[in-house]
């Protein structure tokens, strides 16, 4: 009787084997990043030689602007083009 009882624990030992493992490997890892960050932070580039986070909003508020200037200036044509339609066909 005692060995059919083995034969069905041995594949739920197994699943629980398989299941434990890859969930230690994972929080070992959640804790030991910090400590690989921190061994990291010596190597970050220095901030004199990194472009201005400023200067990349700035440029792309203006590329924005310009964007949208032109979307305007579509707009307004587009506009005037339709009223002088409408214009013709009261004309007429």
């Amino acid at each position: 009787r005692e060995a059919p009882v083995s034969k069905m624990l041995a594949p739920c030992l197994l699943r629980k084997v398989v299941l434990t493992v890859p969930l230690v490997f994972v929080v070992a890892l959640l804790l030991l990043e910090p400590v690989i960050s921190d061994q990291e932070a010596g190597t970050a580039i220095p901030a004199e030689s990194r472009p201005c986070v400023d200067c990349h909003a700035f440029e792309f508020m203006q590329r924005a602007l310009q964007d949208l200037k032109k979307t305007a200036y579509n707009l307004d044509t587009r506009t005037e083009t339709l009223l002088l339609q409408v214009e013709k066909r009261n004309l007429c």
